[in-house]
């Protein structure tokens, strides 16, 4: 009997990286606990690996294998190219953050990987077996890494906390994928669509299996009523985490919510449309109000995020490729901004200092004026006031929306944006106008500084001329 082997060629990076990750472990037993830098470089060439053999294998064909449960196309090229960026750049801005904490070792490496591995399967899976596998591999290193720091108390009650919620929104995704499965016949996505197309389907249960299937990426994108978990896990997770669990986890979940809700389940347009109205308006009015009492950065921010994933799925409202693009976009945006501001906190840290309070950002133009101007690109980015790049990610999505009639909503954005726009000014006039409360030195590494230099140039650049990374994501979603 013959046997068949795969087409291997689309799977190529993941097969890379699992192989780094290996020898990554290996290496770690073999030097021992004094040369965790070989682990890091290690951690960085498997990045720059992946990202070389996604660009030589890139084809304008889509192409699926594994009996179609994994598809390479346009989509899945840019997601995976944006998210070795992402990774490669929270290494840079952790590393020196993470040996101050003990926490510099394989194993960290290891776990970062192993969560990127399961980004890219969600980012190319065209199977509902295969979404859910990818999404597993995710959150189970997502645990883990926020629990590393095991002498922090605040660290394990996260984790815990991260598990549970992350437990039942799985078990509600799962429940979801099993009646739409009970009702289709089938996990594939393509063959779902055919059929719900075809209106041969029990509308009814593919309604309440799409209502568990909302539910779980709901908990997943962190939004409303499903962010019960941001605030602690954003505070108790070390800041290092909290960088890498706000920004290239986004870019998958991105992926996963386009093919699961675009490609597979693009016939209930009209039922998932409402839903996700619902729980833009909620994220935008729990974050931005939430945000504005809090006197801890990292809750602050973790308000923040929640507001800002409920500005994203306006564009999923749409139900066009014009919003989809736009929601890619602000994405993208919303990664930039937060690798910055969260590698300035950890700039702003030292051993055996943490910057979580407001305060501690107080008279930081004299301490230091450069960063200060670079924390105010980020701060006014997130606020989206022109001419910095996430001024246009708002613009793009409320064009997306208004175009297809929901004028109505766009006034409620601008809105909560303007509310929003007061917690970020805040931290700017405590740069500005407020007496230092330390004199400390900043003393950060060569690379960590003209990176994240970088990051806030990028922020006014790409605000001024956006029509490059704009039509990247016109070009992933066509």
């Amino acid at each position: 009997m013959n046997i068949l082997l795969p087409n291997l060629a689309p799977a190529y990076p993941e097969i890379f990286l699992l192989v780094m990750v290996c020898v990554i472990l290996l290496a770690e037993l073999m030097v021992g606990d004094k040369k965790h830098y070989i682990s890091y470089l290690l951690a960085q060439l498997a990045l720059f690996g992946c990202a070389l053999i996604t660009f030589v294998t890139s084809i304008p064909e889509v192409v699926y294998t594994f009996s179609g449960m994994f598809v390479d196309d346009a989509l899945a090229d840019v997601l995976k190219m944006m998210t070795y960026i992402t990774v490669s750049i929270f290494l840079v801005y952790s590393h020196k953050y993470i040996a101050m904490r003990r926490i510099f070792s394989g194993e960290f490496f290891s776990l970062v990987l192993f969560a990127m591995l399961g980004m890219m399967v969600m980012i190319s899976a065209s199977n509902f077996l295969t979404l859910y596998l990818g999404l597993e591999l995710l959150s189970l290193s997502l645990y883990a890494m926020v629990a590393l720091q095991r002498d922090s108390v605040a660290a394990t009650e996260a984790a815990m906390k991260f598990f549970v919620l992350g437990a039942l929104a799985s078990g509600f995704l799962l429940y979801g994928m099993s009646l739409i499965y009970g009702v289709t016949g089938s996990l594939d996505v393509a063959r779902v669509t055919e059929i719900i197309h075809g209106g041969v389907a029990n509308s009814t249960v593919l309604v309440v299996g799409l209502v568990f299937i909302i539910a779980g990426i709901g908990f997943k994108l962190s939004v409303a009523p499903f962010h019960m978990w941001v605030p602690d896990v954003y505070q108790g997770a070390p800041t290092a985490v909290v960088l890498f669990i706000g920004s290239a986890p986004k870019l998958a979940a991105f992926g996963f919510v386009i093919r699961i809700l675009v490609d597979g389940l693009e016939g209930m347009v009209a039922d998932w449309q409402g839903m996700l109205i619902i729980l833009a308006v909620l994220s935008m009015a729990v974050g931005n109000l939430a945000a504005i009492v809090q006197t801890n950065i990292k809750r602050m921010l973790a308000y923040s995020t929640i507001s800002h994933m409920g500005f994203m799925l306006l564009g999923f409202i749409g139900g066009d490729g014009n919003g989809y693009s736009s929601s890619m976009f602000y994405v993208v945006v919303y990664v930039i901004m937060t690798l910055g501001i969260f590698g300035m906190i950890m700039l702003l840290s030292r051993e055996e200092f943490e910057v979580e309070r407001l305060d501690d950002f107080k008279g930081l133009n004299r301490r230091n004026p450069w960063y200060a101007f670079i924390t105010l690109l980020f701060m006014f980015s997130l606020a989206g006031v022109p001419p910095t790049v996430g001024f246009y990610a708002k613009l793009s999505v409320l064009q997306a929306i208004i175009s297809v009639g929901y004028i109505w909503l766009a006034v409620i954005a601008v809105v909560f944006s303007l509310i929003g726009a007061f917690y970020y000014l805040r931290i700017v006039k405590l740069m500005y106008f407020d007496e230092p409360e330390c004199h400390a030195p900043i003393s950060p590494h060569g690379d960590v500084e003209l990176l994240i230099s970088a990051n806030g140039i990028a922020v006014l650049v790409f605000g001024i001329f956006p029509q490059t990374l704009m039509a990247l994501c016109v070009y992933a979603i066509q």
